[in-house]
Parts: C-alpha cells; structure tokens; sequence
C-alpha cells in the first residue's frame, strides 16, 4: 500500500483502486471506473485498443456501430462515434496531463509489450518522484493520453 500525505491509502488493483481515508468508514459501494472517450472513427478505434494495446474486441452497439467498451482483465475503455459535426476534444489538447491514468503490477513489461505491438508511446518509461510511480504513456488515434502508472515504494 501507498501512504499519500492526504492520509489517502490506495490499495493498488490492475482492476479496481479503492480509495479510503483513515477518518471514514468504507462502504464497498464503489466498484470501477471507466474512461469514457469520444472517437472519430470507431472501427479504427477498437483496432488500436485491440491491436497495440491487447484488450479484447468488443461487441459493437447500434446500427450503424456507435458504441463499444473494450476491456483488458477487467479494465474497460468506454468509446463512443462523435457526430460528424463535432470534434474530438481530449484533455491534453486543452493543457491536461491525460485522458485516463491507469495504475498496474509491472509497467516495465507492459511498456515493453506495447512498444513491441506497435502502441504510439506519448512518453516512456520516467520515475515520477512527486508521487512515487514508474510510469510511461500512450496516445490513441484520436489523441487521447493513457498513462499507466505503477507505484514504487520511495
């Protein structure tokens, strides 16, 4: 477990990363997350998310497809058509780190595993001291940034 100077204690999960504050009790009404990102082109979307990052291709929603959630061991990216008309925004093209911040077990084979898969890494491999993780990033088609971040005691 890490110790925050919040007195917040993240539990690190590849799937779920519960948060409790010593002060408050925990009431196991929180499960997941998921990001939930707009897209330019669906199809070429869930191929990036199942090509160069390993998640699982998903089943697709509506007619025509407008919708898909790939997941990879539990972790699910929602994804959704934008309207022809309207724009993709991600939070880096508005001066944000990331779209999403993934924590996980090893991040120097899954950076290894995604370079090999031919994910555009936004950055590499980097320690972040300020809050104790190795960390590195991608970018989807669209310019969305996942960081995946696995934390390391200081």
């Amino acid at each position: 477990m890490a110790f925050f100077e919040d007195s917040t204690i993240f539990p690190v999960d590849a799937v779920i990363v519960t948060q409790k504050r010593r002060d408050s009790p925990m009431t196991d009404q929180f499960i997941s997350t998921a990001p939930y990102f707009l897209v330019s082109d669906l199809d070429a979307s869930v191929s990036y998310y199942h090509e160069r990052l390993g998640f699982d291709n998903p089943d697709l929603w509506g007619v025509p497809p407008m919708f898909a959630m790939p997941s990879r061991e539990g972790f699910i990216i929602m994804l959704r058509q934008a309207a022809a008309d309207h724009d993709v925004v991600t939070n880096s093209s508005q001066g944000g780190a990331w779209d999403a911040y993934v924590w996980i077990r090893d991040a120097e084979a899954l950076h290894t595993e995604l370079v090999d898969r031919g994910a555009t890494i936004e950055y590499g491999l980097t320690i972040q001291d300020e809050y104790n993780n190795k960390e590195f990033a991608i970018r989807d088609p669209d310019g969305h940034i996942i960081a995946f971040g696995q934390n390391i005691e200081a």
